[in-house]
């Protein structure tokens, strides 16, 4: 299974590299992941339950960093073995560029590949669940990161009171639709 796509992230991209090679970023957008340990320069372990159709398995498995450009792109590969269940594993080529107004695009490939009793499911079951997986990925990890983004403006933002002095502060999605959110 292989997929592409890209995101535009609210946030610089000195911060959006950093949350790419945080062990605690990274456990709370893989769906599923009960635990993650290690650092970017000497891999992840990483412990992940997930439920493919019928089958339900505890991954326990090896996260490395390797192709790294500075900044710019580095890819992730992962490899779990589910016991019965069979193995998973895959790769992300992670690239990033400037957006605009100050957002870091991040452009992504995707490749993934089961084996055991997983890969009996078939390929249409088995490429649905790792497009969806890859998706919830990107979307928590882009959520994660815009949302620190945002307490840093918060933080920063000494203004953000309205004329009777109550607090008014927007979400990013708010920010983006241009609306109001409410406390």
């Amino acid at each position: 299974m292989q997929l592409s796509d890209s995101r535009e992230i609210a946030a610089p991209r000195p911060e959006v590299w950093a949350n790419l090679l945080s062990a605690e970023t990274l456990k709370d957008c893989v769906p599923g992941c009960q635990e993650m340990t290690g650092s970017a320069a000497d891999g992840f372990e990483a412990v992940v339950v997930q439920k493919v159709g019928p089958v339900k398995a505890t991954f326990k498995g090896a996260v490395t960093i390797s192709d790294v450009v500075d900044g710019e792109s580095l890819t992730l590969t992962g490899e779990g073995k589910g016991g019965a269940a069979g193995f998973a594993k895959g790769g992300a080529k992670v690239k990033l560029s400037d957006g605009d107004d100050g957002a870091t695009r991040l452009e992504y490939d995707v490749e993934a590949k089961v084996g055991g009793k997983l890969a009996q499911l078939g390929s249409r079951i088995i490429d649905g669940f790792a497009k969806k997986m890859a998706d919830q990925f990107f979307e928590r990890f882009q959520q994660s990161v815009e949302g620190t983004a945002e307490e840093t403006v918060a933080e920063n933002d000494e203004s953000s009171q309205d004329g009777d002095g109550e607090d008014k502060k927007k979400g990013w999605l708010g920010r983006v639709l241009g609306g109001k959110q409410d406390n």
